[in-house]
């Protein structure tokens, strides 16, 4: 077993000889959403360094930090690997459903595939909130976890050939469009994740740039903290209070281990 197997599994609390299988995978999502945030503090604190198979170990196994997208869907790439996954990185253009339109920063996100019985399957543990929690099958069938519903269907579009729906539980009364992308294009370079990065941190439209957001899963909902509100969801029911710089601190201590 390799050191990042070994350095992820302690981490989320899994034994070492526990066998990762395709049929106990989504315990396994379900876990690691519930253990590392989601967030994006090292853009704010300008920290930022060069997506590398050791770098993402560093900062999110040994630091025990979380991640965007593209750095917690990366390692859990490897880590899907080295527990004999058939896995690829993808990239999709994410769908501003308020606005109805579809983000003009690029495929700036990025997510897992992998293949299993000549069936292709999503697995992201980078979408924030919206995260499925669950392999979501390229087939359109509806997929339910404790997040909501999730389903990808098969549709061409100048954005790629597949589009990952969303519902979320206690959240949403329809379907919303959550990215686009090509199930055929997958990332053969890790250059590519610098890309995403650098746009994430750099770009005047980016919504990762401007105040810090922190997100991880609970056992009855999630937890949400920015630099002025605690939100948290517990068995469908709202809760959210205003803070100060003094209180952001002491929650992301206290809640999300930063």
């Amino acid at each position: 077993m390799t050191n990042l197997n070994k350095l992820f599994r302690n981490r989320l609390g899994i034994p070492y000889d526990e066998v990762i299988t395709f049929e106990n995978l989504n315990a396994f999502l379900e876990k690691t959403a519930k253990t590392i945030p989601f967030e994006n503090l090292c853009i704010i604190e300008n920290r930022t360094n060069e997506i590398t198979r050791e770098n993402l170990i560093k900062k999110i196994i040994e630091q025990n930090e979380g991640g965007l997208c593209y750095e917690l869907n990366s390692l859990f790439y490897f880590f899907l690997i080295e527990n004999g996954f058939d896995a690829h990185l993808i990239r999709g253009l994410r769908y501003n459903y308020n606005s109805q339109t579809w983000s003009t920063l690029g495929k700036t996100h990025v997510a897992n595939m992998i293949k299993h019985k000549e069936q292709f399957y999503i697995v992201d543990i980078g979408f924030g909130g919206n995260s499925p929690l669950k392999l979501v099958p390229l087939n359109g069938e509806t997929v339910t976890s404790n997040n909501g519903e999730f389903k990808v269907e098969n549709i061409d579009s100048e954005h790629g050939d597949s589009i990952f729906y969303i519902k979320l539980k206690h959240k949403d009364k329809e379907w919303k469009i959550g990215y686009a992308f090509d199930s055929k294009k997958v990332i053969k370079d890790l250059a590519e994740l610098n890309e995403v990065q650098k746009v994430n941190t750099e770009h005047p439209e980016s919504n990762f740039n401007k105040k810090p957001v922190i997100t991880r899963f609970t056992d009855k909902g999630n937890i949400t903290l920015t630099d002025t509100s605690f939100t948290e969801w517990v068995d469908g029911e709202l809760t959210k209070k205003q803070i100060d710089k003094k209180l952001f601190q002491e929650i992301a201590n206290r809640y999300f281990g930063l």
